[in-house]
């Protein structure tokens, strides 16, 4: 009467280690949205084609990464997580990031203006502060624009290349503002490509080497670098590409590729997870430090009537920004992101703070929506 029992209890020891020790349930119970994440990119991209790298992080962990077609027509060679892509305007908070720096070593205030920083600069730079430049309501002249009335009738290949400084140059040509700083918002490259020149006066180093230095380095992101053409070389380098009537063209360089501030550091998933954890840790900057980047603007500045040209992700119109970073919600979830385009690249930061998670989808093609694929990949998780 005892071998029936012993008998059971054998086989259903034997039902639950297989349980236990079988890696498609481990990987399920670890990557519970696997399939479904690689469902929505392997079925935009292709193997021979110019793609994108994706990661997704929950809680610190690394839940989803995976590159999808190649870095480089010419060397056939695919991405992977190791891929260096050109940021784009996801550099500005690193930019922001950087003075913020220079502001915990006391060296410079969010209530410095322009002239302070550059006693040289024409007198409406006494109204305009670090603050003003840092949220984008310091109302400066779009470089993009002047170089558009300077180099009319001419192809974007016939443009020389603006640098930072050459930016700065125009700034100090005008008489004035859009509108008066602090009165509206309306998103500047004018004012991030300032703002690495002020980095460069304020610690007397050239803007990327103070990045290398500051950030770079102490996170351990290696293949990290604000490219400056000639100088530096970029490892496992991704080439932006636009398709035109079904032919990829190389587009990887445009007469605003040579900018650092705002758009022109290079990163790759690896060293992007090292920059996600250094955020959640508060690595770089305390959380009362890190404040101001993720506190909204809250003055008239930003308010319906006075927001110009403000982008949109996943449908949602955002009201919201800080240093370096949008901050309105998705669906009620807190989130900060920020996204990147220029020439051949497209890539998105997507930072969901109460639910520690992050996607980030880097892009070295022009014709991919990447606000609707993050918003795809979040609703995964946020419920």
């Amino acid at each position: 009467m005892r071998a029936q029992p012993d008998r059971f209890n054998f086989l259903a020891g034997v039902v639950l280690f297989c349980l236990l020790s079988s890696p498609q349930s481990g990987e399920a119970a670890q990557h519970p949205a696997e399939k479904q994440i690689d469902a929505i990119f392997s079925g935009i991209t292709s193997a021979h084609e110019p793609g994108l790298a994706v990661v997704v992080r929950k809680d610190g962990h690394t839940e989803f990464i995976r590159g999808y077609g190649l870095r480089d027509l010419r060397s056939n060679l695919p991405i992977d997580e190791h891929t260096n892509f050109r940021l784009a305007s996801c550099t500005k908070q690193f930019t922001a990031m950087a003075i913020m720096l220079l502001v915990h070593d006391g060296k410079l205030h969010y209530s410095t203006t322009l002239a302070d920083v550059f006693p040289e600069f024409p007198a409406y730079g006494r109204t305009i502060t670090i603050r003003n430049l840092l949220n984008h309501t310091s109302g400066l002249v779009a470089y993009e624009d002047l170089m558009d009335k300077q180099y009319a009738g001419k192809s974007w290949e016939e443009i020389p290349q603006i640098s930072d400084a050459g930016v700065l140059a125009l700034m100090e040509q005008q008489t004035g503002t859009k509108f008066p700083p602090g009165t509206k918002w309306k998103y500047s490259n004018s004012g991030y490509c300032v703002l690495a020149m002020v980095v460069e006066k304020i610690s007397g180093m050239p803007f990327a080497e103070f990045l290398h230095r500051r950030i770079f380095a102490p996170l351990k992101m290696q293949n990290t670098a604000a490219h400056v053409y000639g100088k530096d070389h970029i490892a496992n380098r991704a080439y932006g590409y636009t398709n035109d009537a079904g032919v990829w063209l190389e587009t990887d360089q445009s007469p605003t590729s040579a900018t650092l501030g705002d758009g022109g550091i290079y990163s790759s998933l690896d060293d992007l997870i090292k920059w996600d954890d250094s955020l959640r840790n508060h690595t770089l900057l305390g959380a009362a430090e890190m404040r101001p980047a993720v506190t909204p603007e809250t003055s008239a500045a930003v308010s319906p009537d006075n927001v110009e040209d403000l982008p949109k992700a996943a449908g949602e119109k955002p009201l919201a920004y800080g240093f370096g970073w949008f901050l309105d919600p998705y669906r009620g979830h807190a989130r900060m992101w920020h996204y990147g385009s220029s020439i051949g690249f497209h890539t998105m930061i997507q930072r969901f703070t109460d639910d520690n998670l992050t996607i980030i989808i880097l892009s070295n093609r022009s014709d991919l929506d990447l606000s609707a694929l993050a918003a795809e990949v979040a609703d995964l998780y946020l419920h």
